[in-house]
């Protein structure tokens, strides 16, 4: 059953990108638009929000390493380390559930030590895999994307983007262990 269930997913990701890449353009042909010319519309428009980003993204990158260079990243997982054994999470990938709403690129780099460490096709590295694609930036996209555009008020945006983060990195968890263990 496993087996099968990894085969489907195997097929499903080799198919995704060229479909929905697929999908857009023959949408947007039907609909008489120009693909084209509208792309790069969107990408001249993109080149000006990022430049407006710049300062947001620099406080964010600058707290972040604080964060990780104050020992507050390796507190946290000591303390939360009894919680994730009772989930089926190893602790090594405690910091990635830890970093991943906070930034992509820390938890990129995370990801990376524990691929370089354990193996990319060991439990550890599918899992911080998994849960890598499987919750968001949610304090980054506050931070650039809300500040970028003025909101000083994020009212239920936080709790609501934390809750997501938990609820993928659960699914994650129990995915992972679903199917490798």
């Amino acid at each position: 059953m496993v087996e099968v269930f990894r085969a489907i997913i195997n097929i499903i990701s080799i198919f995704a990108i060229p479909l929905v890449l697929l999908v857009f353009l023959s949408w947007g042909f039907f609909k008489k638009v120009k693909v084209y010319e509208v792309f790069v519309e969107g990408a001249k428009d993109g080149f000006t929000t990022a430049i407006r980003i710049i300062p947001y993204l620099v406080a964010m990158l600058v707290a972040i390493a604080i964060f990780r260079a104050s020992g507050a990243m390796e507190l946290l997982s000591t303390v939360l380390a009894p919680i994730t054994s009772l989930i089926g999470m190893p602790p090594e990938t405690l910091p990635m559930a830890i970093m991943r709403p906070l930034s992509g690129s820390g938890s990129l780099g995370i990801m990376t030590e524990l691929m370089k460490t354990h193996g990319p096709d060991s439990l550890i590295g599918v899992m911080a895999s998994t849960m890598y694609g499987s919750s968001e930036t949610t304090f980054y996209v506050l931070a650039v994307y809300f500040g970028a555009v003025s909101i000083k008020n994020t009212r239920h945006a936080v709790p609501v983007g934390i809750i997501a983060d938990v609820a993928g990195m659960l699914a994650a968890v129990w995915v992972v262990n679903l199917i490798w263990r």
